[in-house]
């Protein structure tokens, strides 16, 4: 009960559900309010809150693979390049699809391609599925770079943005408004957008990204919670006594992985869309280990930790731009003391939790305990 998570789940369902409406609300209202104490002094603050964004539907996705499945996945940059690149591709590059039509596209190519990496390197465990997954993710890079059809080193540019809602061709255009007899009341002819998205104001980005981490985030709960949950969970704990106990983990490994690209093609998809331009630097190895680090920072396992965890991550090395020659330094050093002083993260899950609990009453019962009583207990059995 010490954990504020754990008092929520514990309030009565309509004042659970009005605190997360409120909680939302707050959340799309940040960029508007733009708090001084959480702002970024000389970065756009929209643009930062919409990376944020990205890394949670990142870190939730890769938290299926590696918090649920119990898989290392290094190369997960791979599929989120995967998604950025097919949108790229479909609305610029070698088409004109809109974007709503390139989207799906995107996350099903990402979701393929994790059955496809999956089915033949899932058989391994440990480290060496980590190495096959780190090798996927820069052959996908390296791929990106050195075939022309792909945009080669140069990139792609002129990527499709969202389309406006509202506007020209928005449902929210009201061109006349007219009185009884005739005489217009209202002319909106020149009408503006409900929500307009231009590389120049970054909160409808940040809109449509909170949306989808809201949307993936009841897609993760639902999940968790069914047998499909369950089953990652003993395939965790031990896959050999799953195995035994008639759980086909092979094949779900294989569901965690491709759901878990097909998220990561997702936020790649989004990013690309809100970048307008993309080359094979934008998907280095360093993102997979900073995805991989906001899982482990918030709490692999637990998806309000790695949410924690992956807004840290984004948000703090924008923050403190002006310690830009040492962020990484004083990134590196707080995972380390993270990692001494509560490698289970900053809100690990409830097994874990318990598991620590049971730990430490099993470690008070025997410092408490009397070796001669023991012994004289024996001795009377």
């Amino acid at each position: 009960m010490n954990n504020p998570l754990s008092r929520v789940a514990h309030l009565p369902k309509p004042v659970k559900i009005l605190l997360w409406l409120a909680f939302a609300l707050l959340a799309y209202a940040l960029p508007v309010l733009e708090p001084p104490f959480i702002s970024t002094p000389g970065v756009d603050f929209g643009g930062v809150l919409f990376t944020v964004t990205i890394y949670c539907l990142v870190a939730l996705g890769l938290n299926i693979v590696v918090g649920y499945a119990g898989l290392l996945d290094l190369g997960y940059v791979g599929f989120y390049a995967i998604g950025a690149y097919t949108v790229a591709i479909l609305t610029s590059f070698h088409a004109n699809w809109p974007l709503l039509a390139a989207i799906p596209v995107a996350v099903l190519a990402a979701m393929i391609s994790g059955v496809i990496l999956g089915a033949p390197t899932l058989r391994v465990r440990g480290d060496y599925l980590a190495i096959v997954t780190l090798g996927f993710g820069e052959i996908i890079r390296l791929v990106a770079t050195n075939i022309e059809w792909l945009g080669d080193a140069r990139g792609i540019k002129n990527i499709k943005l969202p389309p406006n809602i509202g506007g020209d061709q928005g449902m929210f255009d009201v061109p006349h408004l007219f009185w009884g007899n005739g005489t217009v009341l209202l002319d909106t002819d020149d009408t503006t957008s409900f929500l307009r998205f231009s590389y120049s104001d970054q909160i409808p980005f940040y809109w449509m990204g909170l949306t989808a981490v809201i949307v993936i985030l009841f897609a993760d709960v639902l999940i968790k919670n069914s047998r499909v949950g369950r089953a990652w969970e003993a395939t965790r704990e031990d896959e050999d006594a799953a195995e035994l106990m008639g759980v086909p983990t092979f094949k779900f490994k294989l569901l965690a992985f491709a759901t878990g690209a097909f998220v990561g093609g997702f936020a790649g998809a989004l990013y690309a869309t809100r970048q307008g331009f993309i080359n094979p630097q934008s998907f280095l190895l360093l993102f997979s280990i900073l995805y991989l680090a906001a899982v482990v920072v918030g709490g692999q396992g637990n998806r309000w930790g790695v949410l924690l965890g992956a807004a840290l991550v984004a948000y703090l090395p924008q923050r403190f731009r002006e310690f830009d020659d040492f962020r990484v330094l004083a990134f590196g050093l707080a995972l380390v003391v993270l990692a001494t002083v509560r490698p289970q993260g900053l809100l690990p899950p409830r097994r874990t939790v318990r598991a620590r609990q049971a730990q430490q009453e099993i470690e008070q019962l025997e410092e408490g305990t009397d070796p001669g009583s023991q012994e004289e207990e024996v001795a009377r059995g």
